[in-house]
């Protein structure tokens, strides 16, 4: 797993250098964050957040490679389908033309294993 994390609290002295190191071992790049942005973690935090009580929290995990699965679908449709609210309830990034309500009909489609249904 390589990628890179931000740390709100590598500023305020409370991330180690032990936890960088341990953090590399991983392939981890640690980022500080800005000085003077305490919200700087906010959306991704939020994703976090939604990802692990949407998901994470209601199915069993079997190991990483059911882990990485289950977060990139879900992934999918929290930017691809699912309705945001700072878009009008329109999904972000839609893969497919939004249906004009007054002519179709609505249709359940199970994500995850009928986890959630958008």
């Amino acid at each position: 797993m390589t990628g890179q994390v931000r740390s709100g609290q590598v500023r305020s002295g409370q991330v180690t250098a032990s936890f960088d190191a341990v953090l590399a071992d991983a392939g981890i790049t640690a980022i500080k964050s800005p000085p003077r942005t305490p919200r700087a973690n906010a959306y991704a935090e939020w994703f976090v957040r939604t990802a692990r009580t949407e998901v994470t929290d209601r199915m069993l995990i079997f190991g990483e490679w059911h882990v990485r699965t289950a977060l990139a679908e879900y992934a999918a449709h929290y930017n691809g389908r699912r309705p945001h609210r700072g878009c009008a309830f329109q999904p972000p990034r839609p893969d497919y033309p939004v249906a004009d309500l007054t002519r179709e009909r609505i249709k359940r489609r199970p994500v995850l294993g009928n986890l959630i249904n958008e």
